[in-house]
Parts: C-alpha cells; structure tokens; sequence
C-alpha cells in the first residue's frame, strides 16, 4: 500500500528536496504540494492524503492551525508538522491542534519518513530531543499557560501579534469593536501582561503565532 503524502513549505527548495526523498521510497508518494497554511487545507481536502506534512512557519496560516483546520475536515489524514522550533509550548500546540507527529527541520531526512510511516500507522512521532523535553516537563508539572484561553482569544491574540489592528480584527471575525477589545482586555488580565508589546511576546513565546 502506498502512503498518499502532501508537503506544504513556503520555501521550493524545501519541498523539491523532501519530494525527491519521499518519492524514492517504494512505499510513499507526494500527491500535492502547498506554499502556504491556506493552501495546504485546500489541497489536503481535494486531493485526501493519508499524510500531510506541515512547515510550522508559513504565510496565510501557521502549520499548527492548518493542522487543526484538517483535522477538522478529515480526520483520516495524518498530519506531521516539521519545525525548526524544539520548545514544548510549540510541539504541545501542534499535538492540542491534532498533529501526531512532530519533527525538527535540522533532522529532517530519513527521519521524517519513519514520521509519516509511524503516523500512517496510527501511532505518534516525536524527535528525540522534543520527546525528551515533554517528559521533563511533565515530571515538573509545568501549567501551559495557553490553555486559559478559549478558542476565539487565541484567534484574537494569533490576530493580535500579527499586526491586525482592533478594527481589522473585528472586520475580519464579524465581531463589534467593542468586542475584540473586550477580548484584547481579558488576554491581559488572565496573561498577567499589560501592554499590546507583552502579548505579542507571549504568542511568540508559546507558539500561537510565529516569526521569521
């Protein structure tokens, strides 16, 4: 049985060398390839992929939210997000989103194929050194702050830290002004921040938006 696979990543030279490595395996193939978070949703319900591998930093929508977003839509594919990012805040943010597997782009290679072989048969993936970093925060008891937050104020703060002004958002969302600044003023009291600055921070920090 071959596995079906889409790649999304931004940058071509990353997607033609992954092709190139996946497709000289007898049991796998690229059937799509995306450029951005948006596109890798369309082409992942178009073209049905048992796996879809997701860059974790991508125009028009993040990896992790792209992932959720499939998830959403079609539970049978898989979903691996590759990243250059190893903190726990972004790996559980993938995981919460429905990603099973979770590899870091500077040990991209043959160990992204055992990924998409693990996940297509229904188990999770996880580099070593993320694997290791989960377990030591489990045994500390670490609280992920983010799970605080309802659905719609990690949409806001994800708007907020990319640039969308108040207005922009509540165009954006069909929401009242005074609304999203209702949400702005309750991200800040239950993150403990007082300024637009902090929370922008704090969605780099724990992997609800992301940056070049």
């Amino acid at each position: 049985m071959t596995i079906r696979v889409l790649l999304a990543d931004d940058h071509r030279v990353v997607t033609d060398g992954l092709r190139s490595l996946i497709d000289a395996r007898p049991d796998m193939k690229v059937v799509a390839l995306a450029a951005n978070g948006l596109e890798a949703v369309r082409r992942a319900l178009d073209e049905k992929p048992d796996v879809v591998v997701l860059d974790q930093t991508m125009p028009e929508m993040n990896g992790t939210e792209a992932a959720r977003m499939i998830r959403e839509r079609r539970e049978a594919t898989r979903v691996v997000i590759l990243s250059m990012h190893s903190s726990a805040e972004h790996v559980e943010r993938a995981l919460q989103a429905g990603a099973t597997g979770y590899v870091l782009k500077s040990a991209a290679g043959e160990e992204l194929v055992s990924a998409i072989r693990a996940v297509h048969a229904g188990r999770r993936y996880l580099s070593a050194p993320i694997a290791e970093d989960l377990v030591e925060r489990m045994l500390n008891g670490s609280e992920d702050p983010v799970s605080r937050l309802s659905a719609r104020e990690r949409q806001v703060l994800r708007m907020l830290a990319d640039g969308y002004s108040i207005l922009g958002i509540a165009n954006r969302l069909s929401l009242s002004r005074k609304t999203v600044e209702t949400y702005r003023e309750r991200l800040m009291e239950k993150l403990a921040v007082r300024d637009l600055a902090s929370l922008v921070k704090f969605a780099i920090k724990h992997g609800i938006t992301e940056i070049e």
